[in-house]
């Protein structure tokens, strides 16, 4: 437990007062999550340790908020061995409180938005410890302006290209090494979704090629950092200098950061900024390991489909049949997997799916002209989604007509995309449907691949066969493929998924080996 100094217990009943004054979506949109007392006070211990012995302290935060790294950071160092603090804000909401707060103290808070400030060139000027917990925005909250500016920026300021799909976060750690002094320490409280996902991909090359990484601490997602956010969080740790050769990065994992649960050393020349790195506390063999077969090499994945309005066009058996919607326009459609008791799905005489929570997908394609002549309780129904705004929805609006579907076939093998940690229960489960019902987007569906296909083709057993190994692969892998939420929702993506080892189901199906290419001599 740590003990607040008397103006650690202010700045928190100001923090405190200061959020309810804002709605919890302003402050999700502008990325704004205080930093727990007990968390900033070990992420500055940490610096403490990499820092050393130096003369003098210099210290920056690039998004200061009311300032709970600069409380913890006088609880650390003596106030005489602080050289400098500065910090940045670019919400007055929080900034004009906190320089009163503060305006006793050492700290120089500039009003504004650090992304858009000039760094000094004289690394004398510069900081040498950096602490930040910079704003969660999601790249669909930036401008295209926005964005340009700041891959413009990032560019210069570390040579790193950053992509479209990139959170705010990842701008202000790479535009910060250009106020980082040589040999200086940053130290940053980030969302660890960098790790795994393809935008982290130049932050984990800067990490690498740029500075010397000494550590990442990811915190265990059920474990979450923030009360009023729901993110899986890292600390990233790392010099401004040289890798120096056979350099080895420590990987913590749950815990806390001066008391993690797991520990592991990992050469630096085996990372690479291509594989998901929260997979390495946990691996048993060299991270640079691979299986020798993907499920891309025996599944096409897609996600199910994406109705706009499942409320609307995703009708109980009873329903459909009350409103005397025609059967060609309807095809059934497995529920979400809450609501799916068992993994193996049987059909009936029809191929419809023998289950107790029977639905209907409403898809049609015709012209509404036609729909109004040929089916009259579906215009029906169809007019009163129009009346309700269904079909100027974003994906409705986007099709034609806007009461069609994408084309998502049966899939004899499925896969759910979210889930969490249960008793006796993984993650994700594998489904065998042996319906024609199709499923929605918190389905993947697996199709097999040619030679896949050809192997089990008209085979029960097989096919069974295939189903087993699937649910025998060891589910770390899978999770590991996929990424992680605070609270522990875990999330897989096609792609993700594509990735994740399938080895297992060629013991069973050797025949379903993809070909690989032969090289002839000239």
């Amino acid at each position: 437990m740590h003990t607040k100094t008397p103006i650690e217990a202010e700045r928190l009943a100001l923090q405190d007062k200061l959020d309810l004054q804002k709605t919890q979506i302003e402050r999700n949109r502008l990325g704004q999550f205080a930093t727990p007392t007990g968390l900033a006070l070990d992420i500055l211990k940490a610096g403490k340790r990499l820092l050393g012995e130096k003369d003098t302290i210099r210290f920056l935060d690039p998004a200061i908020g009311t300032g709970s790294f600069y409380s913890a950071l006088l609880s650390v160092f003596p106030e005489e061995q602080i050289q400098w603090a500065r910090g940045f804000e670019i919400d007055d909401h929080y900034g004009e409180p906190a320089k009163a707060l503060w305006g006793e103290h050492a700290l120089d808070t500039t009003l504004a938005d650090f992304t858009s400030q000039v760094p000094p060139e004289n690394d004398s000027d510069k900081a040498n410890l950096i602490v930040c917990n910079p704003p969660y925005v999601r790249h669909h909250h930036l401008t295209p302006a926005d964005k340009s500016r700041l891959h413009t920026a990032t560019l210069r300021a570390s040579g790193v290209a950053l992509n479209g799909l990139t959170g705010l976060y990842c701008y202000f750690l790479c535009l910060s090494h250009a106020w980082l002094a040589k040999n200086g320490v940053g130290l940053w409280l980030i969302p660890s979704e960098f790790m795994d996902v393809n935008y982290g991909a130049p932050i984990k090359d800067y990490l690498l090629e740029a500075v010397t990484l000494e550590r990442i601490h990811r915190f265990d997602p059920s474990e979450v950092q923030f009360g009023d956010a729901i993110v899986s969080s890292a600390v990233v740790c790392f010099h401004n200098s040289p890798r120096p050769l056979g350099h080895v990065v420590q990987f913590t994992y749950g815990g806390t950061l001066e008391k993690p649960r797991i520990c592991r050393d990992v050469s630096a020349d085996t990372l690479a900024p291509n594989r998901k790195w929260t997979r390495i506390p946990f691996a048993d063999t060299d991270v640079t390991t691979e299986s020798a077969i993907r499920f891309d090499d025996l599944f096409t994945i897609h996600r199910g489909i994406a109705t706009g309005a499942n409320s609307f066009f995703v009708l109980s058996a009873e329903k459909a049949e009350a409103l005397g919607l025609p059967g060609a326009m309807l095809k059934p459609i497995l529920p979400s997997p809450r609501y799916l008791d068992v993994d193996e799905i049987k059909s009936d005489s029809e191929g419809l799916p023998r289950i107790d929570r029977r639905l209907m997908l409403i898809d049609c394609g015709l012209p509404e002209e036609e729909v109004r002549r040929e089916f009259p309780q579906l215009w029906a129904y169809l007019n009163e989604g129009a009346s309700q705004g269904i079909s100027e929805r974003y994906l409705c609006k986007h099709r034609e007509p806007w009461y069609s579907q994408e084309n998502r076939s049966p899939a004899p093998f499925l896969c759910t995309y979210m889930g969490r940690h249960k008793e006796d229960k993984t993650v994700f489960r594998f489904i065998l449907n042996h319906s024609r019902a199709t499923a929605a987007n918190v389905y993947l569906l697996l199709y097999p691949k040619p030679r896949l296909a050809r192997a089990i083709f008209g085979n029960k057993d097989k096919v069974r066969a295939v189903w087993k190994a699937l649910c025998s692969i060891d589910p770390e892998s899978i999770t590991g493929a996929g990424r992680v939420y605070g609270g522990g929702l875990h999330k897989l993506e096609p792609k993700e998924l594509a990735a994740a080892p399938a080895d297992a189901i060629l013991e069973v199906v050797p025949e379903a080996r993809p070909l690989q290419a032969t090289l002839f001599p000239v």
